[in-house]
């Protein structure tokens, strides 16, 4: 494989040409950070194009599957995703429903071909370089704009969603939790749309640190996550969980209002705490004793859409525990499960009326010299496009304190940016 580094300022539409040639391939993956830098970045945005050889989970052992797949592939860089129902294989779990997505509980693969782009230049790797570089500019997408025409409709009536709402402040009293994270699907049939155009559109409506388009044969993934799961740089891992949300304010004054008002609500703050303690808890199984830190915490951090709280949860891994069980031992992340983790996962199998299926897992990759970072999948469209099934989940956390009028309202929020992309609203259930 050879290596080539092409300037592209004369090309302004270069990047947006490759990720049209690169989703006539039958696998594809983009990751775009779009321009948000923090201590942990890599890379400005990355394609990974055409499977040399995959991985498709069997239900059977995934996470070990997985380490012997980065095992035989060592040197390669795997982009590839761990869905949230794999949870069941790591815990006496069951989700009894049955997503229409009908996706692999994970999938990676090793590309032919990988651009990474970095200010005005890109870096090619693969075999002939100069020819992948000009297929690319001569490449012209003939995929017609398929707009999407129609409504999505909610899997549960807002009536439903309430109710639910109640059973879980009942569990919280009486004991059984103190935090869940409450999902819902909303969902529209016999649809036709170019993945790629609605991406793009999310992409420029919702810009986020871990943005990205994976596509393998009939499924696609369209993810606007400003999350980040789990990261590994070089024996450190990181995990950056989110909890706690509020929407932009319509000027400066009230935005930076809100900001103040966010960072001192005493119900986003518990959110955040126990979520960190719980992450720091998963940490500890993976990690050298005594180097598990908690540090920031409550950062607020602005995205085009809402103010979100983060914080910032590492440790030194241990050389021992291979990296994929680090990720085992973490999954799903605990910003989407709640407190404690596998009592409020099994009670979100009982009470929620749909698969989360990969919504709420992770999408990543793992580099050539042994780091990973994964995402948190929120904020994204589902789309199968032989079953022509679109898909989007929204959630919140519930706490004690919790109103379910307002989480309702949060849910609705935080399926702005994918309604707005696709031009189309909610057909809300009373």
């Amino acid at each position: 494989m050879s290596v080539a580094v092409f300037e592209i300022s004369a090309y302004p539409n270069f990047r947006a040409q490759a990720l049209a040639w690169a989703a006539s391939f039958e696998e594809c993956c983009y990751f775009d950070s779009n321009a948000y830098v923090d201590a942990y970045s890599k890379f400005e945005s990355l394609l990974a194009v055409k499977a040399v050889t995959s991985f498709t989970a069997t239900g059977n052992n995934t996470f070990a599957a997985v380490q012997q797949f980065i095992t035989r592939n060592k040197g390669a860089f795997i982009p590839g995703y761990f869905s949230y129902d794999l949870k069941d294989e790591i815990e006496a779990l069951r989700t009894p429903w049955q997503s229409p997505l009908d996706f692999p509980l994970a999938y990676f693969f090793v590309p032919q071909y990988l651009l990474k782009f970095q200010g005005t230049t890109v870096h090619i790797e693969g075999d002939s370089c100069l020819e992948i570089f000009n297929a690319i500019l001569a490449f012209e997408e003939t995929a017609p704009m398929a707009d999407f025409k129609g409504s999505f409709q909610p899997r549960i009536s807002k009536a439903t969603y309430l109710a639910t709402f109640d059973k879980f402040q009942q569990h919280i009293q009486q004991g059984d939790i103190y935090e869940v994270n409450l999902c819902q699907e909303f969902f529209a049939k016999d649809v036709s749309i170019n993945p790629l155009a609605v991406f793009e559109r999310l992409n420029m409506v919702s810009p986020t640190p871990f943005s990205s388009f994976f596509k393998f044969s009939n499924h696609f993934i369209l993810s606007a996550s400003p999350e980040r799961f789990l990261a590994k740089r070089g024996m450190q891992l990181i995990s950056q969980p989110i909890k706690g949300t509020a929407k932009r304010g319509k000027n400066a004054e009230e935005d930076a209002l809100i900001k103040v008002q966010l960072r001192a609500n005493p119900k986003e703050i518990a959110e955040n705490i126990m979520i960190v303690d719980l992450v720091r808890n998963d940490l500890t199984l993976s990690a050298l004793p005594g180097t598990v830190k908690a540090d920031p915490i409550l950062e607020v951090h602005s995205f085009q859409q809402v103010h979100q709280l983060i914080s910032t949860i590492s440790c030194q891994l241990n050389p021992a525990i291979p990296v994929v069980e680090a990720i085992k031992s973490t999954f799903p992340p605990g910003s989407m499960t709640g407190a404690p983790k596998i009592s409020a996962m099994r009670l979100c199998d009982r009470y929620e009326a749909s698969a989360r299926g990969l919504y709420a897992g992770a999408i990543g990759y793992f580099a050539e010299n042994g780091d990973f970072d994964f995402n948190v999948v929120i904020r994204t469209l589902l789309y199968h496009a032989e079953r022509q099934y679109l898909s989007f989940h929204t959630g919140g956390a519930i706490t004690l304190n919790a109103d379910g009028e307002q989480e309702y309202a949060e849910c609705l929020l935080k399926a702005a940016g994918i309604l707005k992309a696709l031009d189309t609203e909610l057909l809300i259930q009373n």
